[in-house]
């Protein structure tokens, strides 16, 4: 893996067809001094924006694009630094690009949002044959398939060139015990090579089976500086083994980070997720 800098150029949603991974943000959801933790991967022509927050369509203006830009998008759940923008993207799209994104969704997780989240905002905006909108108005669905080898529930998509994997995790309420009673949320692994957590609590069986499965190059995991509540703590994740925590990126981390770099450094994790910068996997 290689972290190279954007430069002054804009960001592009293309390269020569190598794997990058561009972080629009790197921040928790209530980040002042960062973006929040929404993940864009480019890799040829094809490209994936991972999570769409209130702050998204902002950050994407700092570096040189607009929500009509992109084509493709995956959830990984639903509060709202991963879902505030998202009714802008379908709002510009259907009314100003006069297209659909593609959007890698399954079917239970499509009615939550639907239903939940975006119909208030979308779904009344016009009428269609006498009919309120629905999510496919906005929306072109790419379906994964499920597979049913893995101990929890993963799913498996394509976007163009681009290899997605999804699998459920433990995030919210903080006093679910496992995956299965927990509210939708996934993580995301990209070209079986880089694990993406997104959102969750500390949950080493979900990083220990996929990384035995796939041996990633880097791992990008969500860290708060405090135990408790419905992230994984630092101190949790460094109960992890030392050949993970080398391959270990923090993510999704709070305003006070230049506290903990030192304690990161020491606990031996590769460093912190910086914003704006490519990793490139070649």
């Amino acid at each position: 893996m290689k972290i190279k800098p954007m430069g002054k150029r804009k960001l592009t949603l293309a390269n020569r067809g190598g794997l990058d991974l561009f972080f629009l943000g790197v921040g928790s959801a209530f980040t002042k001094r960062h973006y929040q933790t929404n993940l864009i991967v480019i890799k040829g022509k094809d490209h994936l924006l991972i999570d769409c927050g209130t702050r998204c369509p902002e950050a994407m203006h700092r570096v040189g694009i607009a929500t009509t830009d992109i084509r493709n998008v995956l959830i990984t759940h639903s509060h709202a630094d991963h879902i505030g923008g998202l009714e802008e993207l379908a709002i510009m799209g259907r009314y100003f690009a006069k297209r659909k994104t593609a959007m890698v969704i399954n079917e239970t997780y499509q009615h939550v949002l639907w239903e939940t989240s975006l119909r208030g905002g979308l779904g009344h905006n016009e009428r269609t044959a006498h009919k309120v909108l629905t999510f496919e108005d906005f929306f072109e669905v790419i379906r994964p398939k499920k597979l049913p080898e893995y101990p929890r529930e993963t799913f498996s998509a394509k976007v163009g060139s681009i290899d997605i994997k999804m699998m459920r995790t433990k995030h919210i309420p903080d006093t679910a015990s496992d995956w299965q009673s927990s509210f939708w949320s996934c993580a995301v692994i990209i070209d079986d090579r880089v694990f993406f957590s997104s959102d969750t609590r500390y949950d080493p069986d979900l990083i220990r089976y996929y990384d035995e499965r796939f041996s990633f190059e880097a791992i990008f995991h969500d860290c708060q500086f405090f135990n408790g509540g419905v992230h994984a703590g630092i101190d949790e994740l460094n109960q992890l083994p030392a050949d993970i925590k080398k391959r270990l990126i923090l993510s999704h981390y709070g305003d006070n980070w230049e506290k903990f770099e030192k304690i990161a450094d020491t606990y031996g994790f590769a460093g912190m997720a910086k914003q704006h910068v490519y990793y490139s996997f070649g």
